[in-house]
């Protein structure tokens, strides 16, 4: 990740989301010195709910999409991330493997940084995200660029996928036989990334990575893991713009902040 400082119009996107889950006061802490000290991002706030600290990740991970349950990546990681990524998608090419490939303008693949530390995962494209190609880019990607400002990081510095590459009609949950064909793009899309941490964002990106019929509500705020990866499943951006609470951002920027604490030292 870039170690340029953030810019005013991205501090100024951390503070707004701060104020819109209660936040009226911050306070400035020294860097603590020591490795990892400033990978733990922005110091809680007065006024935040903060997650307690951390357990380490279960040693067994979840069973996720098909996996056994010792079926973790193999080390080492990928060499050039990137270049796995590209020939991913010159694989997919003008995909027609499922019934969703009738009704897209174009493949929604993935966006950011093919070495990124954190990646989130979500369902589907939505009409923005169909039309141009890129996955959080309407009124949910906006939520979820300040969700990622408000831990001290950039759309740029992260990875960001779905399980179904084109758009569900009227925005509808993926059904089983679609995300049986295209969930092992996105396995492929984490096996090359590797990434430290992933987030993934509502219920249909929990129970597939996760393999669990568990609810998001009960998933949410506690870690869980896919082949060895540590994952924090947390609310769909799209859902806290139609539940807009004060309990539900704070929620989100707990389960965000932990997540940001779990990836550790650079």
């Amino acid at each position: 990740m870039s170690g340029r400082p953030p810019a005013r119009d991205e501090i100024a996107g951390w503070v707004a989301y701060l104020r819109e889950i209660g936040v009226r006061e911050l306070r400035v802490v020294a860097a603590a010195a020591g490795p990892g000290a400033a990978a733990r991002g922005p110091a809680p706030a007065r006024g935040a709910s903060v997650a307690p600290p951390v357990a380490p990740a279960p040693a067994r991970p979840s069973l996720g999409i098909g996996a056994a349950p010792d079926d973790a990546f193999p080390d080492p990681p990928p060499a050039d991330p990137a270049a796995r990524l590209a020939d991913l998608r010159a694989e997919i090419g003008d995909c027609t493997r499922c019934k969703l490939h009738g009704g897209r303008t174009k493949l929604v693949f993935g966006v950011g940084d093919p070495r990124a530390r954190l990646m989130f995962v979500g369902e589907g494209p939505g009409a923005e995200e169909d039309a141009r190609g890129e996955p959080f880019v309407g009124r949910a990607g906006r939520k979820l660029d300040q969700m990622i400002a408000s831990i001290g990081l950039r759309r740029e510095d992260v990875y960001i996928a779905n399980v179904v590459k084109c758009r569900p009609p009227n925005n509808r949950d993926p059904e089983p036989d679609e995300i049986a064909t295209c969930s092992p793009f996105l396995v492929r899309q984490i096996e090359a990334i590797r990434p430290r941490v992933i987030v993934t964002l509502g219920a249909p990106a929990a129970r597939t990575l996760l393999g669990t019929k568990t609810g998001i509500t009960r998933l949410r705020g506690t870690w869980q893991s896919f082949r060895g990866i540590p994952v924090m499943p947390t609310y769909h951006p799209a859902y806290l713009l139609r539940a807009y609470t004060l309990e539900n951002r704070r929620k989100v920027y707990e389960d965000l902040l932990a997540a940001r604490e779990r990836l550790g030292p650079r």
